[in-house]
């Protein structure tokens, strides 16, 4: 076992550009500065949290990830059904 351990896995970032109330932006940058982070993490948490405990949406997006699922075992059928140098889309 090494002495020092590893660095935490840095998440994918991407940028995202928004245009919001120039209060919301003010109330923003000194949330930011009362906890010594960056505008970009408090609004990164700020969407965690809203994410997490909107029971709604969470149901929502569950039923879409499902929704995905059966379209790719759809597919999936159909190729195995049909010939393999025949390739054809579901009717949706």
């Amino acid at each position: 076992m090494s002495i020092l351990k590893a660095p935490p896995k840095q998440p994918r970032n991407a940028t995202l550009q928004l245009r919001i109330d120039q209060e919301l932006k003010v109330k923003l940058e000194k949330y930011g500065e009362f906890l010594e982070a960056t505008t970009a993490y408090v609004v990164s948490e700020a969407l965690k949290l809203v994410f997490n405990r909107d029971a709604e949406f969470k149901e929502w997006l569950e039923a879409q990830t499902t929704e995905g699922r059966e379209e790719v075992v759809a597919v999936e059928v159909s190729l195995t059904a049909d010939s393999p140098t025949k390739l054809r889309t579901p009717h949706i």
